[in-house]
């Protein structure tokens, strides 16, 4: 086999791998650690709990005493 027909089986095989469906997958999968801190699940869940209970409390608060929660404070 001359160099040239190496050169094209090698292209031409590497032109294969490189088809939108001919990826490799990794060997081995990382193992990642949740932060501690900022924009984790915990603390997305817990911030989404509060917001909830405090959205709830507010109507209760206007059903109860008929004025708007800035008229309760005080603000309006």
């Amino acid at each position: 086999m001359s160099e040239l027909n190496v050169l094209r089986n090698m292209t031409t095989s590497m032109a294969d791998d490189n088809k939108p469906g001919a990826m490799v997958q990794p060997t081995q999968v990382p193992k990642l650690k949740q932060p501690k801190f900022g924009f984790n699940d915990y603390a997305e869940r817990l911030n989404g709990r509060a917001a909830m209970i405090g959205f709830v409390l507010a109507l209760v608060i206007e059903y109860v005493t008929g004025k708007g929660v800035l008229e309760w404070l005080g603000l309006r």
